[in-house]
């Protein structure tokens, strides 16, 4: 049988060329190695923008390490041996992104050891991916705001995503139809408040955006808040037809089956780390697919387009401007995707093909 000899994980701060707020200037990385028995090793990582990971490395240097040590390098049959050792330290949040580290390596490793990529183990079922253009924003001037909008229409991205939630609803109101008149009616534009909505200010928000064709309205209220989303989706059957989107800070698959069970949103968007890799990923993506919910990854396309090459549903993958780790000069080898025209498709390569650099940008 072969066991995991070894886990290894450092930390990297990776500067990001346009920073997501005063205080967002870098992503946290927590890079990931595995040694199997048979001496095949396998990279992955953990990853959180600003919050927690020095204690994401902390719980994967001891607790996991120690855990993972010895046990199969499976990482399917690992996974929820694993949550059940680490829940006394929580179910969800810096548990399951630490779990992703290892989860990653695992799979990474399993597809070298057969010279394929991950893609190509869990089997492929489709050769692109549709890809949306997406922002990180409210901070941006209106002028600055309209000139993104030009490079997504420019690099052919026929689907976008930008933020509001701003204290006055009216500068919302005015941005979104500056970026609006950009792209034109034929392509789709989403909408993303990052829960700084109370359910009244949400509802009466969306019956003012929905005049802009919003294809998703992305985390009106806060994540944790369940019985809002039902509310808030109850409140909109009747007066707006804008879809609620959620998931990107939900953390475990009971949790996505409670938004879907109860009906709070129509589109779900796990965050592959988030949610603790690709094991969970695979069943959350299942589940919305047996539910005829619709599933858009949230965020780490050179990840998630992998991935959603191989599911069951077609999907959309999200491009932030700038912010993907090969641009960002974070990894070891070429990036293993190529997005262009609003379309991903994978370069070859083996496992995942996200070997972090060594140094910080370098």
């Amino acid at each position: 049988m072969i066991v995991i000899a070894r886990l290894e994980a450092r930390l990297l701060r990776v500067p990001l060329t346009r920073p997501w707020g005063a205080d967002v200037t870098s992503v946290g990385v927590i890079a990931t190695e595995v040694t199997r028995s048979d001496g095949v090793r396998g990279w992955g990582f953990s990853w959180t923008p600003q919050i927690g990971a020095d204690a994401v490395l902390a719980l994967l240097q001891h607790d996991i390490a120690d855990f993972a040590v010895g046990r199969p390098a499976d990482a399917a049959e690992l996974w929820p041996d694993l949550w059940r050792h680490l829940h006394e330290a929580g179910g969800g949040g810096l548990t399951t992104i630490a779990m992703a580290g290892v989860d990653l390596a695992l799979w990474d490793a399993a597809a070298r050891a057969d010279a394929a990529s991950v893609s190509t183990l869990l089997g492929r079922r489709r050769e692109q991916v549709r890809v949306y253009g997406s922002g990180v924003n409210l901070h941006y001037g209106l002028d600055e705001l309209v000139e993104q909008a030009h490079r997504w229409v420019a690099a052919g991205m026929d689907a976008i995503k930008m933020k509001v939630g701003s204290p006055d609803l009216s500068r919302d109101l005015v941005r979104v139809a500056a970026v609006r008149e950009v792209i034109g009616p034929d392509r789709a534009l989403m909408v993303d408040a990052n829960q700084r909505w109370t359910l009244d200010r949400a509802a009466d928000a969306i019956d003012a955006l929905a005049a802009f064709d919003i294809a998703w309205i992305e985390e009106p209220l806060r994540a944790d808040d369940l019985a809002g989303h039902i509310e808030l989706a109850r409140r909109l059957r009747g007066s707006s037809a804008v879809p609620i989107a959620v998931g990107e800070n939900l953390h475990t698959r009971y949790r996505f089956d409670d938004v879907i069970r109860g009906g709070a949103a129509q589109v779900v968007q796990p965050n592959v780390i988030r949610v603790g890799g690709i094991t969970p990923f695979l069943a959350i993506a299942a589940d919305a697919h047996a539910a005829g919910v619709a599933m858009h990854p949230h965020l780490l396309p050179e990840l998630s387009g992998q991935l959603a090459l191989t599911l069951p549903q077609e999907t959309m993958v999200e491009d932030v401007e700038d912010a993907g780790f090969g641009a960002l000069g974070a990894l070891h080898d070429a990036s293993p995707v190529a997005i262009a025209e609003g379309r991903l498709v994978e370069v070859p390569h083996e496992g995942l093909g996200l070997r972090f650099t060594d140094s910080e940008g370098h």
